[in-house]
């Protein structure tokens, strides 16, 4: 590929919504969501006692709770599940603190789910832009987290992150994140000009991306130590902008199961793309893994490409990533010559349930 396939006016026909704007706003929702999230008091909700916390939502909604989950692993002293399902895991009590997310708010997964806490009698809180949730919550006194309205769902990842990590941090059960915050916003402030339609190909890593898996079936590798969401959101990125399927995996369970299967389709070996996912923070026997089964790839003439993390703190290489990948999503949609905005068959979905 070369910038003429970037071309301004190549991408102004094709991003009819205006999905680049809300993807190069990033760095700015992230200090928003920080100032929803600061204004958040958990009125009725007590730490004392919480065995465990769940965060229950789809799609966008979810994976900023993944994000929290990850993020904060190794410091929180409760486990975190992120739950995808109209049901509850059964453990789910009064000992139990519930986020229901869902960015309409008319989720019927969610909503479902928002029942059985209710009717579990776990400590909850809710999060949406508007819809039946907020209805709900407002109505029968549950903690509410209102969050700006007219996004599609996958472009509100900060909003459906940081106010519930932040309300996490009010009850004590975290330390406080503002400054990570701050930083983070400003790593993506500063990589924003290079991934910016602007920036030359040469010197775009989200470009790069794009043209490397383009009219290919990329897979993306990461580590399980806080970069497993990051996988996740490229491989959803991935299909919700560019319209193209994608696979994806972790490390080190890539290396007892996936690593042997590297062998047929003989046929279809020319059309993978694999990309790995590395950060300083990965544990050194995974991050040697991953040198291992890279090499392993390229003697089998696999295509390979490596996207590093930039920023200093922990949630700024994450969310680096993740902009990397949004990035490279757009793009990749362009060159597939489509609107990276409509999702006409969830919407399809949505519509016939309605029905039933």
């Amino acid at each position: 590929m070369t910038d003429v396939s970037f071309k301004a006016d190549r991408i102004k026909a094709l991003d009819k919504s205006g999905m680049l704007t809300l993807l190069l706003g990033m760095d700015e929702q992230l200090i928003k969501a920080g100032e929803i999230g600061a204004r958040f008091k958990a009125k009725g909700i007590s730490a004392a006692g919480i065995k465990n916390i769940v965060f229950t939502g789809l799609g966008g909604s979810a994976i900023g709770a993944d994000l929290i989950r990850s993020y904060t692993a190794a410091e929180i002293d409760v486990p975190i599940t992120v739950n995808r399902n109209y049901t509850l895991p059964g453990f789910v009590g009064k000992d139990t603190l519930v986020f229901v997310s869902s960015y309409s708010g008319n989720t019927e997964e969610t909503l479902s789910a928002y029942t059985k806490a209710r009717e579990k009698k776990a400590r909850m809180a809710a999060i949406s832009s508007g819809g039946r949730l907020e209805e709900l919550a407002i109505k029968q006194g549950v903690p509410f987290i209102k969050i700006p309205s007219g996004l599609p769902p996958r472009c509100a990842l900060g909003y459906s992150f940081i106010p519930p990590m932040l309300a996490l941090c009010g009850l004590g059960l975290i330390k406080d994140k503002k400054k990570d915050i701050g930083e983070a916003a400003r790593t993506l402030k500063e990589i924003k000009g290079k991934l910016s339609p602007e920036g030359p190909e040469r010197e775009n890593t989200a470009k790069k991306i794009a043209s490397f898996i383009y009219r290919r079936f990329p897979i993306i590798y990461g580590s399980n130590d806080y970069i497993d969401v990051v996988v996740t959101r490229w491989r959803g990125q991935l299909a919700e902008n560019g319209k193209h399927l994608a696979s994806s995996h972790i490390f080190p369970e890539m290396n007892h199961n996936e690593i042997v299967g590297w062998d047929f389709p003989a046929e279809l070996m020319d059309d993978f793309a694999v990309i790995f996912l590395r950060d300083r923070g990965d544990h050194k026997r995974v991050a040697r893994r991953m040198d291992i089964t890279r090499d392993i790839l390229k003697e089998k003439k696999i295509k390979v490409i490596e996207v590093a993390s930039r920023g200093e703190g922990l949630l700024s290489r994450m969310l680096s990533l993740i902009y990397i990948g949004d990035m490279a999503s757009f793009y990749l949609a362009v060159l597939n010559g489509v609107d990276p905005t409509p999702v006409e068959r969830v919407s399809y979905l949505k519509k016939e349930l309605a029905k039933e």
